[in-house]
């Protein structure tokens, strides 16, 4: 039988953990997943943060799997990893688990709910708690925000077109940092290519700063006003808005692109050599 991620994870606790930590959740998941008990599942969760030292995880072990790197740049740790396999192994056990696991992150504090946004999709069927996702946008906390928007792959797999392009443009309101949002060309769409051309003219008209980054999406959308707005980028005094244009261009198959990049070509080099890329704009 193939493994499961709450199998992997099980394997980093068993190397991370004391034995006496280890045996103590074992033991307690095995009781819980046995008698079906929710009370057993909230006292288990509960004990966690007094039962695993917290701490960081330095060994993931030597298999790879699917989410090693993932947990690897999350910087994972023992409590978050213990909480996550608590949750996984009972959701494994039964479907009469799913409303008490649903129920346990309602109720969470900020730094449970971040943990399990950051590890959702090592649940399993994660789409049944795209409620806290969707919820995780609405926030003005950052770390909460971040937790669901940087790195994560869950957006990219369970998200909307409407709820991803929610996120991309709360990112860039709250100023975080859009280089940690994964698959953003996969995701671009024609309709954030307009809301980024409209949110871009509100910020000019304000006098405001625009991160260059935020135009990652807009390139096999040029057309109208956004052929305008990358023009103006190319004539800007920021090297990094012109660096932007570039980027944009480069990667379109638009006629107009083309045209563009004939005329502004200050950066088209670089971009060609591949030593300028939106990983080091």
């Amino acid at each position: 039988m193939a493994k499961t991620s709450k199998d992997y994870l099980s394997d980093i606790l068993k190397i991370n953990l004391s034995d006496s930590e280890f045996q103590w959740l074992t033991s307690a998941v095995e009781q819980i997943s046995k008698t079906k008990s929710k009370k057993d599942l909230y006292i288990t969760y509960s004990l966690c943060t007094s039962k695993v030292q917290d701490k960081p995880i330095t060994d993931f072990g030597t298999l790879e799997y699917e989410w090693k790197s993932y947990l690897e740049t999350q910087k994972a740790s023992t409590l978050d990893i213990a909480r996550i396999f608590v949750l996984s192994s009972v959701l494994y056990a039964g479907e009469e688990f799913l409303k008490p696991v649903q129920q346990l992150i309602q109720v969470a504090d900020k730094t449970e709910l971040e943990t399990f946004l950051k590890y959702l999709v090592l649940l399993p069927e994660p789409k049944n708690f795209n409620f806290a996702a969707v919820e995780a946008l609405r926030t003005n906390i950052a770390t909460v925000f971040n937790a669901i928007s940087q790195y994560n792959p869950y957006p990219s797999q369970y998200f909307t077109t409407a709820e991803w392009n929610q996120m991309y443009l709360k990112a860039a309101f709250m100023q975080q940092d859009l280089k940690k949002i994964p698959e953003i060309e996969k995701m671009a769409n024609k309709d954030l290519a307009r809301i980024i051309s409209d949110y871009a003219h509100e910020r000019w008209a304000a006098s405001r700063a625009i991160d260059p980054m935020f135009w990652r999406p807009v390139s096999n959308f040029l057309e109208g006003n956004l052929i305008d707005d990358i023009e103006r980028l190319f004539k800007s005094e920021d090297e990094r808005e012109q660096k932007a244009a570039t980027l944009v261009c480069f990667h379109s198959n638009a006629d107009k692109a083309k045209t563009l990049l004939n005329t502004y070509n200050t950066h088209l080099q670089k971009v060609e050599e591949g030593k300028l890329t939106w990983k080091n704009l």
